[in-house]
């Protein structure tokens, strides 16, 4: 490879990088209410099954706009929310509900989260009233009609 060679591909290389932080930077919000709409369904009929958690960082790692997170971040976030829950679930589920909060403006991303969260909630095979109220109160949240989600 000669020096021209080498120059490009360093330019593309920091372009790549510069192109994931950005990404981050934008996706960070979404990232976060990903984590607490699922942690808050999780939460909701008292067990974080192991079958919620991997679907939850299964989305997250296949995600374009969310792969380029680090899991260990990703685990790290999910841990702070659920541990809040199990000092006090009320707290857990007001603090859950205020970074969910940060989509209202943005319905495409809170749609999406959304539906996410439903899955999480039927991951375990079986997606029981308290996670669908729990889904219910994540669209007052956001100002979505619960309907469109069949809850």
């Amino acid at each position: 490879m000669g020096f021209l060679d080498s120059l490009k591909q360093m330019g593309k290389d920091v372009s790549t990088k510069l192109s994931n932080e950005v990404t981050k930077f934008k996706n960070k919000d979404f990232l976060n209410a990903v984590i607490a709409g699922c942690a808050l369904v999780a939460a909701s009929d008292g067990n974080v099954s192991p079958e919620e958690k991997r679907k939850m960082f299964g989305f997250i790692n296949n995600s374009d706009e969310l792969k380029v997170f680090d899991n260990a971040d990703v685990i790290e976030s999910f841990n702070k929310i659920t541990s809040k829950f199990e000092f006090d679930y009320e707290i857990g589920k007001a603090e859950a509900l205020k970074i969910v909060a940060k989509l209202k403006g943005n319905p495409d991303a809170a749609k999406l989260m959304v539906r996410v969260c439903c899955v999480i909630g039927a991951s375990d095979g079986n997606f029981d009233n308290d996670e669908k109220q729990t889904v219910r109160t994540i669209c007052r949240e956001l100002g979505l009609d619960a309907s469109e989600f069949d809850l």
